[in-house]
């Protein structure tokens, strides 16, 4: 007997041709479509996994295999929720469970404390998922214009993955979106993560979703920021983990003397319009 998330996968299989992910048609086959065993290398599992998945005979597959065969389908973002929605259904990924607390968004007198000392640099308080906690005004300044910080719960990964402001932000988007993928493994709790994780992937795609499972941490880094005002900025950062709340401190540094002059000058552009000090977003 069949499930809605077999049936699903195996009606999206058959409806693509193979010349449509770049795989070559070696003629005739039994039924329309893309081959079963394309489709298994493509997400990297078994002909016999997918197999057993298509029929209903494992009703439990992971989250990162769902992920796999969504990104091997090149599903559109709907159906991408839609095969997560079936795979809960059915049974796998995240099924019968309830949706975990969010991670612990208050930020204590201490780590607020700690912000204030560095005003007026680049500062700012996140927690493992990348939610924007608090910051200083120096944070706010570099990213005036860019989007990071208009939503009331901003989240640095979310920005990176779906804005596409952020590509022109970052200009090395490939090292940034991976530090962010393999920060969610320190994340505040494994539940909270794969709920994150999974909410996300719908949105992101394969972007997102190959990165995940690497485990493998980026070395370390210059990040270059390209301001919407102009200025090109290279900041060495600094993280100080604050172990009893699962947060995290990051200090941006000018790497160079042309940083700093650029920092000294947005300061001086945004000083009339922009109030300074520390806020508290959480």
């Amino acid at each position: 007997m069949g499930t809605p998330l077999g049936d699903f996968i195996r009606a999206k299989r058959d409806s693509i041709q193979p010349e449509q992910l770049g795989l070559t048609d070696h003629g005739r086959r039994r039924s329309p479509g893309l081959r079963r065993s394309d489709l298994a290398g493509r997400a990297g599992i078994s002909v016999e996994y997918l197999t057993r998945i298509e029929q209903g005979r494992d009703r439990n597959p992971s989250l990162s295999v769902v992920n796999a065969i969504a990104d091997a389908l090149s599903l559109s973002v709907a159906d991408r929720t839609h095969l997560h929605h079936l795979a809960k259904i059915t049974g796998g990924a995240c099924a019968g469970r309830t949706r975990p607390a969010p991670p612990d968004r208050v930020v204590r007198p201490g780590a607020a404390a700690t912000l204030r000392l560095l005003e007026p640099g680049i500062a700012v308080l996140t927690n493992g998922l990348g939610d924007i906690l608090a910051h200083t005004s120096g944070f706010a300044l570099v990213t005036d214009g860019t989007g990071l910080l208009d939503d009331d719960t901003p989240n640095l990964t979310r920005f990176v993955f779906t804005d596409p402001r952020a590509r022109s932000l970052f200009p090395d988007w490939d090292t940034v979106a991976d530090e962010l993928a393999f920060d969610l493994w320190t994340g505040p709790s494994r539940d909270a993560v794969e709920w994150f994780s999974a909410d996300l992937a719908t949105l992101a795609g394969p972007e997102f979703t190959r990165r995940l499972n690497l485990h493998t941490p980026p070395p370390p880094s210059t990040l270059r920021v390209d301001h919407p005002s102009g200025h090109r900025l290279r900041l060495d950062r600094e993280t100080l983990e604050l172990v009893t709340d699962a947060q995290r401190v990051v200090v941006y540094l000018p790497a160079d003397e042309e940083t700093a002059g650029a920092l000294d000058r947005l300061r001086s552009e945004h000083s009339r319009h922009r109030p300074g000090g520390l806020r508290l977003v959480a």
